[in-house]
């Protein structure tokens, strides 16, 4: 099936590299879970249609003013902004790929926001997406090789850009030392991180946890093509996973705000 991660790959693939500096790849992700969710949950699209929820990108956290929820959809206030207290999803998308070591950033990043939200609103269906590179070493380019070229950005466009994601093997030797390198455990070792996070069961409101952490096996080093890892040695079928969080998603919200 395709999902918003393919999505993600098809970025790439058109822009040339992962910048793990910017937004781009964690709204497009929201973007299409957003759709997905509205295709999978009647009762959702009916309360869209009914203008009794709204959806908002990139909200600034409650807990912390340098950081944004990436997905939020429930009641708005009166000047059409989220309610934080009528809150009813909030989706949060990480990726650690450049450099495995970021892991314990991202893991505080979503168990922050659990805590905030989960104090405001305990019913809010609490959901994660975590993109785990698979490469052993990753070309870096926002922050290594780019920063060569700050007086030459046309140079950069010209002469760098094209290059990366298809295969030239040369920009190894040429940019060695922008190189992050990862052990090849250290996919399995970002998952059981992540995995520290409490969950919850669906009729479980009272419990602080998410209702739904979702891991992608991701292929991406900024020199070979990218691709969504399907055939993994992490146990993780993308598809039928992504597939259960959309489902689990659905239920609870049919459970949270339609069986009354």
């Amino acid at each position: 099936m395709r999902t918003p991660f393919d999505e993600v790959i098809e970025n790439i693939v058109a822009e040339h590299y992962h910048n793990h500096r910017q937004q781009t790849h964690s709204d497009i992700v929201s973007q299409g879970i957003y759709r997905d969710l509205l295709q999978k949950c009647p009762e959702l699209k009916r309360d869209i249609e009914n203008k009794i929820v709204s959806s908002w990108l990139n909200v600034k956290s409650p807990t912390h003013r340098k950081r944004k929820m990436d997905l939020l959809i429930g009641e708005p206030d009166f000047s059409g902004n989220p309610d934080l207290k009528k809150v009813r999803i909030c989706i949060e998308n990480k990726s650690v790929i450049t450099a495995h070591r970021n892991r314990d950033a991202r893991f505080d990043d979503l168990h922050e926001v659990l805590q905030g939200l989960h104090s405001i609103q305990s019913e809010i269906i609490m959901g994660a997406t975590v993109m785990v590179g698979v490469a052993e070493r990753v070309l870096n380019i926002p922050d290594g090789v780019k920063s060569h070229f700050k007086k030459r950005s046309t140079e950069f466009l010209n002469a760098v850009v094209p290059r990366l994601s298809i295969g030239d093997q040369t920009l190894w030797q040429e940019f060695s030392d922008d190189i992050s390198k990862n052990k090849p455990d250290d996919a399995l070792s970002t998952i059981r991180k992540f995995q520290e996070l409490p969950t919850r069961p669906i009729g479980h409101t009272h419990v602080v946890g998410y209702d739904n952490i979702l891991f992608i096996p991701v292929f991406i080093d900024n020199v070979n093509p990218p691709y969504l890892a399907r055939q993994n040695n992490l146990g993780i079928d993308i598809d039928i996973e992504y597939e259960k969080m959309l489902e689990r998603i659905c239920v609870a919200y049919r459970t949270r705000w339609h069986l009354i």
